[in-house]
């Protein structure tokens, strides 16, 4: 009943919608004719899904009314047969209206803050964590998003001790949301002269990034320290007080950051990274369901907390959540990785069309769910 309230009240949105678009006050106001269009694609989506299930019936209605009635053995077969192939139909146009009738997380159009950290492993697990980067990266460029360094700490082999990105863009969170947690890797490492093949793991953590009008930071509950930027050396380091770290008292949290030359842009970044954790603090209190949202995303770095293993002499890449195991590492690493996120989005919303809370349910609480 609940589902059928909902598709009701979604369709009388595209009536009032579909008039909108119309609208020349509406065209005019860019943002709000953007904002407009992206609602109507959704519900069109819905509108057409419905559509197709009531054309189905329809014609499940004849098919059954000529099988009442038709005589002749060989049209009775024929209906027979059509009236097995509709039912197929049916059954798949409903599992996909069903889908689209599941209420969108706010979250899923964020952009986000991405933490890549080695864990257990020393240079391997760094190597690794370079390559999960790049295999984002060019995920992201597939998709037309924007990838920006916020910060970097890189190892002397080219690999990664941390590394957090900023990623803009359509559907971010939507797309990115369960890669939280451990990756682990097995392979030979290029620093292994037996060729023995070696364990290691990346942790990673995915937070929506917050507006500034969705979380309140207040100047007062900062304190901010600037510094001569650490490393190796190079023309500005350690010449100018550029680096800054911003500690957030009531959470304690604790953001630096030095990459740029210019203390006022690594103050910016810092405090993009900091209303990000603040904000995912702030979700969690307000979910159950999310407690400890960023301490269960990122665990502890050991090997044997996993969400995914990459097994490089098998080619292999397992999805431990959902059960999937695809033989394409080559090209996953590669950013070719849109059968892996549309299965783990697509066993997350099948939890979710078993539960009766969609309003309550959180994808991630559901995909841990559904595997357990």
């Amino acid at each position: 009943m609940e589902k059928n309230e909902r598709l009701r009240g979604l369709l009388l949105r595209y009536d009032e919608v579909s008039l909108l678009i119309q609208d020349p006050n509406v065209v005019k106001d860019q943002h709000a004719y953007r904002n407009i269009m992206k609602e109507y694609a959704q519900l069109n989506a819905v509108a057409e899904a419905q559509g197709e299930v009531s054309g189905l019936c329809s014609q499940m209605s004849d098919a059954k009314t000529l099988l009442q009635h038709e005589k002749d053995p060989e049209i009775r077969e024929l209906a027979k047969e059509e009236l097995q192939d509709l039912e197929r139909r049916l059954r798949n146009a409903e599992d996909r209206l069903k889908v689209l009738l599941i209420p969108k997380d706010p979250l899923d159009e964020k952009n986000i803050i991405m933490e890549i950290r080695a864990g257990t492993g020393g240079d391997e697990a760094a190597l690794f964590g370079a390559d999960l980067f790049r295999m984002y990266a060019r995920f992201a460029e597939t998709k037309g998003w924007k990838f920006e360094i916020m910060s970097v700490n890189e190892t002397e082999l080219g690999g990664f001790k941390e590394i957090i990105i900023s990623i803009s863009g359509n559907n971010v969170y939507e797309n990115l949301r369960y890669e939280s947690g451990v990756h682990r890797v097995q392979r030979v490492p290029a620093t292994e002269a037996s060729g023995r093949i070696h364990t290691s793991a990346v942790t990673v953590a995915v937070l929506p990034e917050a507006d500034e009008t969705e979380i309140d930071i207040r100047p007062e509950d900062l304190r901010i320290d600037v510094m001569r930027a650490g490393g190796p050396g190079g023309q500005c380091v350690n010449t100018t007080d550029s680096a800054v770290r911003i500690t957030h008292i009531p959470s304690g949290v604790v953001v630096h950051c030095q990459d740029e030359k210019s203390q006022i842009k690594n103050k910016a970044k810092a405090m993009r990274i900091l209303r990000a954790r603040v904000y995912e603090m702030e979700a969690a209190k307000a979910h159950s369901e999310r407690a400890e949202a960023r301490k269960n995303q990122i665990g502890s770095g050991d090997r044997s907390e996993r969400i995914r293993t990459y097994n490089f002499p098998q080619n292999r890449v397992t999805d431990h959540r959902i059960n999937l195991t695809l033989y394409k590492l080559d090209l996953i690493m590669q950013g070719t990785v849109e059968e892996l996120f549309d299965a783990l989005k697509l066993s997350a919303k099948e939890a979710m069309l078993g539960s009766d809370r969609f309003e309550s349910e959180q994808p991630e609480t559901l995909l841990k769910a559904a595997s357990s």
